[in-house]
């Protein structure tokens, strides 16, 4: 029983022991282990016993945190973890490889050019109270596939998850790579004063300001996953019982602490009224004794966060169609519809993060179109519920970082998907390889072999006409487009592309000709010879 477990009383990281802990990790790095992608499967495979083994205790922890239920605590934080790493175990191996399918001028083929994938370094990843286990360690889980070592800042709100997760961190994983680091801002402070070679954050717009002025100041790279006020659409083409259960569920899962859930849903004013007898049906079946007496509702993290979304309420000139119960002792606050006329009410301007949320009305999409490019130009998430034709509008007059059709937020359920903001929502994306290729540098690599010194020698001085013009001829291609900027077809392009080597001139293409079939037949002359590749360094 997870109620049986013992949690550790919150403890912070001593302050002064935070420049020898980032120390250590960089010294980690540099003694070139992590490079190796077997070490990286080892720590990876180690993570998924520590996840495993520590299930009922971050079950226990998330519940005492934020009273999350259990089977949420498993679905949307541990099993989610475990998915993304099943994917990282099974493609790293690829994903590290050198990629040698690019695109570059035949011309250049010699010099096998090649992008090797390295590590970033030693990185600094800040989490969310939210989904405290998960938003830690996804990333974490694309660090270390990347090659990179880490510490890891969880939120101090949620102190009984990041004490469990620091236990199973030192337990399972190496001790110099991995470190996790509690405490608040003083700690926090402390660890931004380090050099990193890439900081993660999730979390608020506020405090990712000032970790990006902070990071330009060593010119160190970031990756912001933020928030923002989330649309939804609907209209007179909607299910509008289907579409208020999904976003019903969407916004009382972890009782509406989620940065992905909608923040107002722009309804057709014609069914404003029949959206809203769907959405109180709703949570009758939900929630039959009410959401407060219910063991799947989970509770607001903090007194802080509940003034918060309380004034909103209080404020609001709106009105409350569903819900507006609140009880702060018990940092419990119902599911609430609030009925707005305006963008600029309370409800509107600014993201609830809890189980509170608007409709406001429209009368054309245009209409709705306009609103949520006036609320907020750049969300994380949208989701739509209209027609087919309404759907794909919506979608191309209206930015987020990730969009779910006819349901909430799924895009960013799916643990291998890129997840990511843009603009005021966050930068960057993370999740599956795009986690790997978050902590990942390409590293463009070409090898110029000794013989091609003659075909190079336009680069010399003395300058030589002659030869700069032939470099031209050699590297240059016909245009596939005419003046007016439209493609060219027809047999006579498409010949002269196959048989002229898309050169710009009969000469140029002939001197092609001459350097393919000279190289060709140098390299069968050498290998018959059995010098191999040694033609080649």
């Amino acid at each position: 029983m997870t109620s049986d477990i013992k949690i550790p009383a919150f403890e912070a990281t001593p302050i002064d022991s935070i420049p020898q802990i980032a120390a250590t990790v960089r010294q980690s790095y540099q003694s070139q282990k992590t490079k190796d992608v077997e070490w990286r499967l080892v720590q990876l495979r180690k993570l998924y016993w520590g996840l495993t083994d520590y299930s009922e205790n971050f079950q226990a922890a998330l519940k005492k945190d934020l009273n999350k239920p259990p089977h949420d605590a498993i679905l949307s934080e541990i099993h989610h973890l475990i998915q993304e790493l099943n994917l990282t175990l099974k493609k790293l191996k690829d994903w590290a490889k050198e990629d040698k399918d690019i695109e570059y001028p035949w011309t250049f083929s010699a010099m096998k050019p090649r992008i090797k994938k390295e590590p970033l370094g030693a990185v600094l990843i800040i989490g969310p109270y939210n989904f405290p286990l998960m938003l830690n360690i996804a990333p974490l889980i694309g660090a270390i596939a990347a090659g990179c070592t880490a510490v890891i800042k969880p939120s101090e709100s949620a102190p009984a998850t990041a004490m469990v997760m620091k236990e199973m961190v030192e337990k399972y994983l190496d001790p110099e790579s991995f470190v996790v680091v509690n405490g608040r801002i003083p700690e926090s402070t402390a660890l931004l004063n380090e050099k990193w070679d890439k900081i993660f954050y999730t979390g608020g717009a506020s405090v990712a300001k000032i970790i990006a002025k902070k990071a330009a100041e060593t010119l160190t790279p970031v990756t912001l996953e933020l928030g923002g006020r989330n649309p939804s659409f609907i209209s007179k083409s909607t299910n509008l019982a289907l579409a208020a259960r999904r976003l019903m569920w969407g916004k009382t899962l972890n009782a509406g602490q989620v940065c992905l859930s909608q923040n107002y849903v722009t309804v057709q004013r014609d069914v404003v009224d029949d959206f809203v007898k769907h959405l109180n049906a709703v949570y009758k079946e939900f929630y039959p004794n009410g959401a407060k007496a219910s063991v799947d509702y989970a509770r607001i993290v903090n007194e802080q966060q509940f003034d918060r979304i309380k004034k909103m309420l209080d404020t609001t000139n709106g009105k409350i169609v569903l819900g507006g119960e609140t009880d702060r002792s018990d940092l419990y606050i119902s599911p609430t519809v609030v009925l707005v006329d305006s963008v600029d009410d309370p409800m509107m301007k600014d993201e609830s993060f809890g189980p509170i949320w608007s409709i406001i009305p429209y009368d054309t999409i245009d209409d709705a179109i306009k609103i949520m490019n006036t609320v907020d130009p750049t969300p994380l998430s949208l989701t739509t519920f209209g027609s087919k034709a309404e759907n794909e509008k919506i979608l191309s007059h209206v930015t987020s970082g990730g969009a779910t059709i006819n349901d909430a937020w799924m895009h960013g359920a799916i643990s291998t998907l890129p997840f990511g903001g843009v603009g005021e929502s966050g930068m960057g994306s993370y999740h599956g390889r795009a986690g790997f290729e978050c902590f990942t540098h390409r590293r463009t690599i070409v090898e110029v072999p000794n013989w091609m010194d003659k075909l190079l020698r336009p680069r010399y001085p003395p300058f030589s006409a002659p030869d700069f013009k032939r470099h031209l001829w050699m590297t240059s291609t016909k245009p596939n487009f005419d003046r007016d900027g439209k493609p060219l077809s027809g047999p006579g392009y498409w010949l002269w592309l196959i048989f002229g080597l898309g050169g710009p001139s009969a000469k140029g293409a002939l001197l092609r000709w001459i350097v393919l079939l000279t190289s060709a037949y140098a390299v069968f002359s050498r290998y018959r010879s059995g010098r191999g590749l040694e033609f080649w360094k």
